[in-house]
């Protein structure tokens, strides 16, 4: 899986990734690919990756009638340089990225950035 992140200033501050999931297993992903992931990221030094939300979808109210997910996760990253970081790393396609592909049955990510209004 190879990133790339338009128009995507280096040192803008932290971004969210929304993660809209299907899943193939459920416990492979929540037992398995999140403490690897985090192993990943702790043996690349990268502080600041949190979690901020972890929630079921319970309907869609304007989606296609097909369009169906299972949870989303929204994590947060100190930059999206570091987010590249991890997703393009050795460690992470060796470790966490088998886990995700088996615990996934499907999976969108949308990098975002708090806006204030």
């Amino acid at each position: 899986m190879m990133i790339t992140l338009p128009n995507i200033e280096p040192g803008q501050g932290p971004v969210l990734m929304l993660n809209m999931i299907k899943f193939r297993d459920k416990k492979i992903y929540f037992e398995q690919y999140i403490p690897a992931f985090n192993q990943v990221v702790q043996q690349l030094g990268i502080e600041g990756v949190n979690v901020k939300l972890v929630s079921e979808v319970v309907a869609n109210v304007v989606a296609d009638e097909d369009e169906q997910w299972d949870e989303i996760v929204i994590v947060e990253y100190p930059s999206a340089e570091a987010f590249k970081t991890i997703a393009q790393s050795e460690l992470y396609h060796e470790i966490a990225n088998p886990l995700r592909e088996a615990g996934t049955a499907e999976l969108k990510l949308f990098m975002t950035r708090k806006t204030d209004f």
